[in-house]
């Protein structure tokens, strides 16, 4: 009895003591956990969690009060005050000096009333994204949330509804995850006290300033709008206040940041930062945050290149945005579209380069994404409905492929999101469970034709992960005859219908 008695005594002690550490352990965890606005502790953070370099692609839209007037560039708001400007004698023709009709006044025509969130995100979804959200705030100042920091804001005025959180309720429903981007950094009036840049638009800010023009206003809440603040630090506490407004209400899975982050001193993107990581810790989300011109830490954020393509694989996962329309971001009347073919293709080039693809839509002012773009993005659903594997959850093969096309180092560089690839051009991904590789033809191949994949032989030692077992033609899942050399791999194509855009072979590994 006294033995069994001893025997309990020890495993209480034993118990509380495992508990102890336990509590112990979890204490240090949760104070290593926390993020604090330093360096060092933001670098603890995952740049790119496992969800990330599985989704592949993303969607967002460039829609505000620039959308009304259907003209020029998102930088409508800014060149309409250039006196002698293209976009500016567009305005007064059509709308009237600008004096007398400003920027402002064409939120009440920002009616939005066809925005549908559900069939939004159902369309998303059915083009394959994996991520999706609206410019969340552009450079014009206009917040699309409904903001109690902000009284520029969709909720309150224009469509008078909070777009971003109706369009996240749908995406969320559908297991998207969310996405919002901000362009404000840049809304910051730094110009008041520089005459060399009055009356032109500057390197420092989104409206032009100028002690006689419109944007130099001292109404309380239309500086709001212009970016206008007598102190540029007040400026700069509020783009973090809007910021953190939209991770507290909305909580979303991305930050995503366009040039001129860098006009942000380091402290407030530090306190923007650990913020936004310590509220995917508080909702077990694994946030990611993203910025162009690596003005945020490669150890800390994704790198987005605009417009842009890599030569070779990237060592780090990284983003690029690219417009569905030939240039514009926004809705103009007009606008010419890329064809289905002519994205796969680039798309293609940047998965196997260790990319992400963020694209860009524009919807109209009263919220009709048009047909031409709708029939572009039902072409892409469908073929990544069919070849989708060898997209999502891939990882980079030992080489990008091969052929006579390549996407060259650059962001903004015209080409690089319109290169033309032809079958000739082949691209790989490899599943990251390395039990499949994947070829992709960009283009048509010839039925009967003989490929010889040197890139793949033993003798450039780029063998698959493991011995190939059979290779199969996708969408048609048919096996094709193959044999693997010292040299080469040897691949006769078969004498069928190929898809128009791209084609996929798939290795199956041992």
């Amino acid at each position: 009895m006294k033995l069994k008695i001893i025997f309990s005594l020890v495993f209480v002690l034993i118990l509380v003591s495992a508990c102890n550490q336990k509590n112990a352990s979890s204490t240090i965890l949760q104070k290593q956990e926390k993020y604090e606005p330093t360096l060092e502790s933001l670098s603890k953070h995952e740049a790119a969690p496992e969800w990330f370099q599985d989704a592949k692609l993303g969607m967002y839209f460039h829609w505000g009060p620039y959308s009304v007037p259907a003209y020029g560039s998102a930088w409508y708001p800014a060149n309409m005050y250039m006196k002698g400007s293209d976009v500016n004698k567009f305005h007064e023709k059509n709308f009237g000096a600008i004096e007398e009709f400003g920027y402002e006044d064409f939120i009440p025509m920002f009616t939005a009333e066809h925005f549908d969130p559900e069939e939004w995100a159902d369309l998303f979804k059915t083009t394959g994204a994996k991520f999706a959200g609206p410019v969340a705030e552009h450079h014009d100042g206009f917040a699309m949330w409904d903001s109690e920091v902000n009284p520029w804001n969709a909720a309150d005025m224009g469509p008078k509804r909070d777009v971003l959180g109706e369009l996240f309720t749908s995406l969320k429903k559908r297991d998207i995850k969310t996405l919002a981007t901000f362009h404000h950094a840049r809304n910051g009036q730094r110009n008041a006290n520089k005459p060399e840049y009055w009356g032109r638009n500057g390197f420092n800010s989104h409206y032009p300033y100028h002690p006689d023009l419109p944007t130099a206003t001292t109404d309380p809440k239309l500086r709001k709008l212009f970016g206008n603040w007598e102190n540029i630090n007040d400026f700069n506490q509020y783009w973090l206040d809007q910021v953190e407004e939209v991770v507290d209400k909305y909580e979303p899975d991305i930050l995503w940041y366009d040039s001129w982050l860098n006009m942000i001193p380091e402290d407030k993107i530090n306190e923007m930062l650990a913020y936004h990581f310590n509220s995917g810790l508080k909702n077990n989300q694994e946030v990611v945050v993203c910025s162009k011109h690596q003005d945020i830490s490669l150890e800390i954020g994704i790198d987005d290149l605009e417009q842009g393509g890599r030569r070779d694989i990237y060592p780090l996962p990284w983003m690029t945005d690219i417009t569905l329309s030939n240039s514009h971001w926004m809705y103009v009347e007009g606008e010419k579209y890329k064809d289905a073919a002519l994205v796969v293709r680039n798309m293609i080039d940047v998965w196997s380069k260790n990319g992400t693809v963020l694209l860009n839509i524009s919807p109209r002012a009263d919220g009709v994404i048009n047909q031409e773009q709708r029939a572009i993005l039902k072409d892409i659903g469908e073929w990544m409905s069919v070849y989708g594997e060898a997209v999502y959850k891939t990882r980079p093969f030992k080489v990008f492929g091969y052929g006579n096309a390549n996407a060259s180092d650059a962001s903004h560089d015209g080409q690089s999101a319109k290169v033309k690839y032809t079958a000739s051009d082949v691209r790989y991904t490899v599943a990251k469970d390395k039990k499949s590789m994947y070829v992709f033809f960009l283009g048509v191949p010839k039925a009967g034709e003989t490929i010889k994949m040197r890139s793949i032989g033993g003798f450039h030692r780029n063998l698959p992960p493991s011995p190939i077992k059979n290779i199969k033609l996708m969408g048609a899942n048919i096996d094709i005859d193959w044999k693997l050399t010292p040299q080469t791999l040897l691949l006769t194509m078969p004498d069928v219908e190929y898809n128009p855009i791209a084609n996929v072979l798939k290795l199956e590994l041992e």
